[in-house]
């Protein structure tokens, strides 16, 4: 496959998330991935017209470097990328983000005077359990974006994701609470043993079993609406992100292993801070131990994803920061870096 995201830029993709171990550049990549989505043409999915894309990049590591990426302040509310117009970018804490009526969470403040009030007790306890569901935010973030999306009027967003774990997850979330409410609705007697414990489960969690099951129902909706998305590979694609180095590499496979379990489309590697220096140059003894280093891991790289789009990209001696470095550096994404044409950026 060509050494390039050529084929995501030219796509009609809705959503892109750009993911991997922490601290291989998952920001730069998915900054430097937005801007160049930004400046691309493509053709509208409706009109056949040829036109600029709206494209809104969100950050859902609560450990949040757009603003540095950038080098301007990004809040929960869309805001347009200072030079590209069309590019917008949003910071969001999934762990602060509400979702309407299937929020079920409360203040510990409340939390404890429940404590105090008997059968409330166990409504504090479901919602604190609820919340605590790893990934089940996320959904949510995700869930409420698919709802917005026309009326933000944006042809696509890149998710820069959170460090592998907390990103398989979420991608493992919609089938899996699937899997389980169907389950649970195959229980023979479930329904008498809902109406047996209706009273106590309206007392404890201030809802009806209507409400809950309402709620319940058009909850189950969202997370198969979400999962539709995830595993339509016309829509959604995830870009793997490492560098050359042990554990990066094996946490790289593991990641695609499970992307393939849960049908979600995923055939481009980004392969970041390789040394890669001008034959020009004087020689440099560290330098070549670590060209010696991770020669060895791209060789694994390249046999192991000889089916995928592996893109190299160069270690710079300086950040790539701001709009204009970030254009620079992103035609990389899709025109293969060398050091003796290009030189030290």
């Amino acid at each position: 496959m060509e050494p390039t995201l050529q084929s995501v830029v030219d796509s009609n993709l809705q959503w892109i998330f750009v993911g991997g171990k922490g601290g291989v550049g998952k920001t730069t990549t998915s900054c430097s991935l937005s801007t160049l989505l930004a400046r691309t043409p493509f053709r509208d999915r409706e009109t056949g017209v040829e036109r600029e894309r709206r494209v809104l990049i969100i950050s859902t590591d609560p450990a949040h470097n757009l603003s540095d990426a950038f080098d301007q302040k990004f809040s929960k509310v869309p805001t347009p990328v200072n030079g590209l117009p069309n590019l917008y970018g949003m910071e969001v804490d999934p762990s602060s983000v509400t979702g309407g009526e299937f929020d079920l969470s409360k203040d510990g403040a409340v939390m404890e005077e429940e404590k105090k009030n008997g059968l409330k007790a166990l409504g504090g306890i479901i919602r604190q359990a609820a919340n605590t569901l790893p990934g089940i935010d996320e959904v949510t973030v995700f869930s409420e974006i698919m709802r917005n999306v026309k009326t933000m009027a944006f042809d696509v967003v890149v998710f820069d994701t959170a460090p592998t774990g907390h990103t398989l997850r979420l991608l493992a979330l919609p089938q899996t609470l699937n899997t389980t409410l169907d389950n649970l609705m195959d229980i023979k007697g479930l329904g008498s043993l809902m109406a047996a414990a209706s009273t106590l489960m309206t007392s404890a969690t201030g809802y009806s079993t209507e409400d809950m099951q309402g709620a319940l129902n058009k909850w189950r909706s969202q997370i198969k609406e979400v999962q539709q998305q995830f595993t339509d590979n016309t829509k959604t694609a995830f870009v793997c992100v490492c560098i050359p180095e042990f554990l990066s590499v094996y946490e790289t496979e593991r990641l695609i292993q499970e992307l393939t379990k849960y049908n979600i489309g995923c055939d481009s590697i980004v392969v970041n801070q390789l040394v890669l220096k001008p034959s020009s140059e004087a020689h440099c003894r560290m330098c070549e131990s670590r060209k010696k280093i991770q020669g060895k891991y791209l060789g694994q790289i390249d046999e192991l994803y000889e089916d995928f789009h592996v893109v190299k990209m160069p270690l710079l001696g300086d950040e790539v920061r701001g709009v204009a470095a970030l254009t620079k550096f992103s035609k990389f994404l899709v025109e293969p870096y060398h050091a003796d044409t290009h030189g030290y950026l």
